[in-house]
């Protein structure tokens, strides 16, 4: 009698399920107001697009080529003190290519190297590479 009664059990008890599940009620509450993250964004991208600038502008080689156009410190720090947020922003993502130095040589020499492990490692398996 039990065998009998257990599918029937079974399908109520997912039917049931299903409808419990379904059927729940929806929460909602409010939300609390914020300053937009597209202006928090704003705020913090000019503090930080003025530390970029000074730190490209404290470099060595920036210095010297301001200096052989003419421009002091003072001239500087005045001209970017009347530029715009867009021109300061234009020109801290100008300063990071300067501060990042490079010009993909490093690229080049890190994957020469991997790829001369991998063929010293195989090399020491007796390993051959074959290309037809």
């Amino acid at each position: 009698m039990i065998t009998k009664l257990r599918k029937p059990t079974l399908a109520l008890l997912v039917a049931l399920m299903m409808t419990l599940v379904v059927t729940s009620p929806a929460t909602a509450a409010m939300v609390s107001s914020r300053i937009s993250s597209q202006q928090a964004n704003h705020e913090k991208t000019g503090s930080t697009d003025l530390e970029t600038i000074q730190r490209a502008l404290e470099n060595k080689l920036v210095q010297e080529k301001l200096s052989a156009y003419g421009l002091t410190h003072n001239e500087v720090n005045a001209k970017l003190q009347s530029m715009t947020d867009q021109q300061r922003h234009l020109l801290a993502q100008a300063s990071e290519k300067v501060l990042a130095g490079g010009d993909g040589i490093g690229l080049v020499i890190g994957v020469l190297i991997i790829v001369l492990l991998v063929l010293l490692i195989l090399k020491l398996y007796d390993k051959q590479i074959v290309i037809k």
